[in-house]
This record gives C-alpha cells, structure tokens and sequence, in this order.
C-alpha cells in the first residue's frame, strides 16, 4: 500500500515536473535584437564584402591584367549608373524586369501549387506527370524561347510562357517533396479529427508540408528569373522595352563593358533583394512557427 501511494507521488511530481518544463517553453519570450547587434552581426559583414571586392577590382584594373574594355574600372561602372538616372532610364530597366518576373512567378504559383498537389495526393497521375516534370525542371529554360517566340511571337506571351515553363515544375516538385516528408501519423490523426478532403489539405497537408514548399518557391523564384533573363537577352524587340536583359545584351553589342557589368550588378541586386525581402522573412516565420527560431 505504501508503494503505491508512493509511486503515485512520484507519478504525480513527474507529470507537474512534465507540466512546468511545457509551460516555461510556452513563456519563451523573444526579444527584439538591438539595432546595434543587428548592424554589426546582418548589415556590416555584406558591407564589408562588397568593399572587398571593390577594392580587389580597382586593384586588378590598376595592374591592367587585361584591357581596359575588357575590365572597366568602378567608377566607370558608376558613371554609367549616374548617366542611366540622369535620363530617367535606370528605374525604367529594373522595373520592366521585375513587374515581368513577379507576375510570372505569381501565375506559376497558382499553376505549380495545386499541380503539386494533385501529383502528390493522386498515385495514377503521379506516375503519368511525376517524371515529366523532373525533367522539365531539370532542362535549361532557354531552351523554351526559340519555340516561345515562334509559337506567341516577340511579346510579353512570350516571356510569361517561357517563366511558367521555368518555375512550375520546380514549384510543383518542392511540393511533392513537402508532402512526401509529411509523418503518415499526422494524415491519419487529422483524418480522425475530420479533416479529409479540402478541408484536411488546407489544415494538415499544406501547413505539414511548409518548409518543402518554401524551398521549391524560392527555387522556382530562381528559375523565373533566370528563365526571364535568357527571354530578354534573346528575345529583343522595340515591343518589349528595356529591362536587364535587353541591357546586358546592348552592352554586348556596343562592346561597353561597364554596361554589361551594369547590368550583372542590377541583375543580381534584384535577386538579393527579393530573397530578404520576401523568402528571407517567410523562412524566418516558418521556422518560428515550429520553435525552431526563437531569436532572431
């Protein structure tokens, strides 16, 4: 008898030890990072990078290991982007990238989504489209712009068709893989709760499978704007504009080098910034959402 009742303390003490260990977890408090550990830990690393690598250019422009058209100098670089916002162009070539890039992405995300979806849920289909679209994610996207131009001809069809092209199979597949990492006891607990259907794809699949689909949209970001790029560089007419791979391609050919690597830089400067701006927090908040990110 007195075993019992002790055993039923211990019980006892170990469920309200279990009990406080959950709430002190719950009470975890984040604390907003001060303005100073920010810059000095996210805003001056990269600061210094690009320092870096400003001064080893100018370095290698003043041993003159190659032509001065080959390597122009920064501050040649910097006179063309002076000379770009001066005439009221430089925001014009971003902006007619980016308005194609982020409305293509937008019409491959609702394309590639419930295309994953019903490859990942339904086996027939699966095995139908599932190697397909392997293997469209692994073919160059610029190996759909000569067919896009001659079937849609030199407009904006053209590059919309050549960024879904580019970017839903890898939405679709970073789906698929979401849903294939998702714990069988999760379906089958939500399935006795009553989410079946619609309903248990909203509230079980999709949240269970975050973390694959963040990745398979960061990649698809990727391909839409690479998949944009190889269009504009091709593809030019007088139609279309002038965004950042119609001026790479006019560096080209003017044979002016400080406008190619105008246009590398801005390229890769619109990357940067959608990924912080947009993926970056997305991350963060996922992760947060599973205790994984407790300060940040």
């Amino acid at each position: 008898m007195a075993s019992t009742e002790t055993a039923g303390k211990d019980t006892a003490q170990d469920t309200a030890g279990l009990e406080a260990g959950l709430d002190a977890l719950d009470a975890v408090r984040v604390n907003r990072t001060p303005v100073r550990e920010v810059l000095v830990r996210k805003v001056l690393p990269p600061v210094v990078a690009v320092a870096l690598v400003l001064v080893v250019w100018q370095l290698l422009v003043q041993a003159q290991v190659t032509d001065d058209y080959k390597l122009p100098s920064p501050s040649q670089v910097w006179g063309e982007v002076t000379d770009a916002w001066a005439q009221g162009t430089l925001l014009g070539y971003i902006w007619t990238s980016v308005s194609r890039g982020l409305l293509g992405f937008l019409l491959a995300l609702a394309i590639g989504t419930p295309l994953g979806l019903l490859v990942s849920r339904v086996r027939l289909v699966r095995a139908a489209i599932g190697p397909v679209l392997s293997g469209l994610q692994a073919l160059p996207s610029v190996a759909w712009v000569p067919p896009a131009v001659i079937w849609l001809g030199l407009d904006d069809r053209m590059m919309y068709a050549v960024i879904l092209l580019g970017a839903v199979p890898s939405i679709a597949n970073g789906l698929v893989a979401g849903v294939d990492q998702i714990p069988p006891l999760h379906l089958r607990a939500g399935r006795t709760l009553g989410a079946t259907g619609l309903r248990g794809t909203w509230h079980i699949v999709l949240p269970a499978a975050l973390p694959g689909y963040l990745a398979g949209l960061k990649q698809g970001w990727a391909f839409s704007w690479r998949s944009l790029m190889a269009a504009e560089i091709i593809a030019s007419s007088p139609d279309l504009g002038v965004g950042l791979g119609q001026l790479l391609e006019q560096g080209r050919e003017t044979s002016s080098m400080s406008m190619v690597f105008l246009a590398i830089i801005l390229i890769l400067t619109v990357g940067i910034a959608i990924d912080l701006l947009i993926f970056s927090p997305l991350e963060r908040w996922v992760l947060r959402g599973r205790g994984l990110l407790v300060k940040s």
